[in-house]
């Protein structure tokens, strides 16, 4: 379709806004689309949209979770302001489909969508969605999931994974034993407290094994101090402020230690690497843990608690056992398979199945209109829609609901699927 228009909203995070930066350039690649952005002033889309190349339009609307009482007040006040900003701003650029990621822009992006009947899309990277995909879940006309336990939460949802760089699915076998820690790009305190005090133990334990140590630029001094004042011989560790190559250091691990977060699951599932998962106790919704938990069920991962830390040696045994007892390990190829989506080049056992998911620009073709009286909460497509019948000849079920099974990721972009008994 020619002059698609998509209009994607939220971010916060970069588990939200890094996904949407990649549908946005597939879209932009693959469908000469325009995009426009919409977010926040405090969110990390209002540096990195601008840096890759895309309009950035901010809406002044704040945090609902995790606050106090009065700023909670002042958000709640402070939103019918921003859904109105972001009808002005439907209006104006008249997109085909607004996108949804998730964050604080999403909320009142999404709801001014459905109030002008523009075909929604969801996007949520997470085992358990933020507040502002909860509140719009059951009333877009289709969602894109990363864990199959999100589906639950939203209208016509399709488990396509998140992107993931293509590099993290073709590593080489590590060769010696390689421990990798980080905690996101800003590093994570608790790591940076507790690895230093047990990094003696943990080598004398693990005959030739390095270790290397991802702190974030603002601990990266006192983290370097700690591992040097322990005593462990200084050509088995070593400390970095910030990693930017990640494949590479993926491919020469034999074991990971992180948080849980959408992107880094991800980036596990797509390499195939063990993983003890530490979740951030206060991360919104209690997400990372709920991400840890179904890597857990999955057989993917090993979950140890910010509490259980505390606990004399328990973060030691965890370790040692996970690098001394390769039998222990999660095992990944039978359990948790990270399938690049699409299929049809994928070189995964599953490239032979028949992809079942409907363009983006399909959705946009979509003439929406409300089910029985005026309501927002129901849809259908009309019945005249010329993306109908590809719907009816790709969907199983009864014909008059088809369900809009979206996928952003044309063929030949890999993502990170979550998903299982693959």
């Amino acid at each position: 379709m020619s002059n698609l228009r998509v209009l994607i909203a939220g971010g916060g995070t970069g588990g939200h806004i890094i996904p949407a930066l990649a549908v946005a350039r597939e879209l932009v690649a693959r469908r000469s689309a325009e995009i426009l952005f919409v977010g926040t002033a405090r969110g990390m889309e209002s540096r990195l949209v601008p840096e890759a190349g895309f309009n950035l339009r901010l809406v002044d609307v704040g945090q609902l979770k995790n606050v106090s009482l009065l700023t909670r007040l002042r958000t709640l006040f402070a939103l019918p302001r921003a859904i109105f900003a972001c009808k002005r701003l439907i209006r104006e650029f008249q997109p085909n489909v607004v996108f949804g990621v998730g964050g604080y822009a999403s909320g009142p992006a999404m709801a001014a969508a459905l109030w002008l009947k523009v075909p929604a899309m969801a996007f949520e990277p997470n085992a358990m969605p933020g507040l502002a995909n909860r509140l719009v879940g059951k009333r877009v006309q289709a969602a894109a999931v990363n864990f199959p336990s999100a589906t639950r939460w939203f209208r016509n949802a399709e488990v396509t994974g998140i992107p993931v760089r293509p590099e993290f699915f073709t590593l080489a076998a590590p060769t010696a034993p390689h421990l990798l820690i980080f905690g996101g790009s800003q590093g994570a305190r608790i790591f940076n407290v507790h690895l230093p005090e047990i990094i003696v133990g943990l080598l004398e334990a693990v005959p030739g094994l390095t270790v290397l140590h991802q702190s974030g630029q603002r601990h990266y001094e006192q983290t370097q101090a700690a591992y040097a004042v322990s005593g462990a011989d200084l050509s088995r560790w070593e400390v970095r402020p910030f990693i930017g190559d990640m494949p590479a250091r993926f491919a020469q691990a034999t074991l990971v230690i992180s948080r849980s977060g959408a992107s880094t699951v991800a980036e596990l599932a797509a390499a195939g690497k063990p993983a003890l998962l530490v979740p951030f106790a206060a991360a919104a919704d209690d997400h990372q843990r709920r991400n840890a938990e179904e890597m857990v069920k999955a057989g993917a991962a090993v979950l140890l608690d910010e509490s259980e830390i505390d606990a004399p040696g328990k973060l030691l045994d965890a370790l040692v056992n996970l690098l001394t007892n390769p039998s222990g390990w999660p095992r990944w190829p039978r359990r948790l398979a990270p399938r690049p989506i699409p299929l049809p080049q994928s070189a995964s056992p599953t490239a032979s199945q028949p992809s079942r998911s409907l363009p983006l620009d399909d959705l946009s073709q979509a003439r929406i209109r409300p089910k029985g009286r005026k309501s927002l909460s129901s849809y259908t497509l009309d019945r005249s829609d010329s993306a109908l019948p590809w719907l009816c000849a790709n969907t199983p079920g009864r014909l008059r609901r088809c369900r809009v099974l979206c996928t952003l990721w044309q063929s030949g972009t890999k993502c990170g699927r979550v998903a299982l008994a693959c």
